[in-house]
């Protein structure tokens, strides 16, 4: 299985099939080199997402962290943990908020500038968070779960200490569904 996630800049990482190396690919001369490779302990790697200045990427892992990279200087900035009780399965940007979904059905904004980085939190599926994406606003957030449901959440409402409301919660029931395109679900 191999998991990917684009950058502005052209570069390309990619989680190898066992899930344990992240490489860094550049489009524009085809070079590839390996940022990190995850230990037993900490990994395997779970998520990727590029930080929308194209440069940062954070790494989601099945411990319940998530790892912030510098991909220019191939450094570890920092490792986000202490909310999700299992894997990070999910994770979308929302400038310098990084929304984080785990298999423990929570869904956390962590603001990556600062050493408390839990911010706020959206609290409604009942098993794993398994798709996140902000809308152009960023006030809005959908999340998908594999308890079959879509929540739509308004920014305004999420909550670092109380249960929080969605403003719509499709529920799909058995159904399969993909939520690709814009015209498919509109924020």
């Amino acid at each position: 299985m191999t998991k990917t996630s684009y950058a502005c800049s052209a570069i390309l990482n990619i989680a190898n099939t066992n899930l344990e190396t992240v490489y860094l690919w550049d489009a524009s001369d085809s070079y590839t080199s390996e940022l990190v490779t995850v230990d037993d302990e900490n990994g395997p790697v779970t998520c990727v997402s590029w930080a929308p200045d194209g440069r940062h990427i954070a790494i989601g892992l099945n411990n319940s962290e998530v790892q912030l990279w510098d991909s220019a200087s191939n450094r570890q900035l920092r490792t986000l943990r202490g909310y999700h009780k299992s894997r990070v399965g999910s994770m979308a940007w929302n400038n310098h908020i990084l929304t984080t979904g785990g298999m423990d059905g929570q869904i956390v904004n962590n603001d990556v500038r600062i050493i408390s980085h839990v911010v706020e939190t959206y609290r409604g599926h009942q098993q794993e968070v398994c798709g996140l994406k902000w809308s152009a606003s960023g006030q809005q957030l959908a999340s998908g779960g594999n308890d079959n449901l879509v929540h739509i959440w308004d920014r305004s409402m999420a909550s670092s200490n109380s249960p929080t409301h969605w403003l719509q919660r499709l529920d799909f029931g058995g159904s399969y569904f993909c939520c690709q395109s814009a015209t498919t679900l509109r924020l």
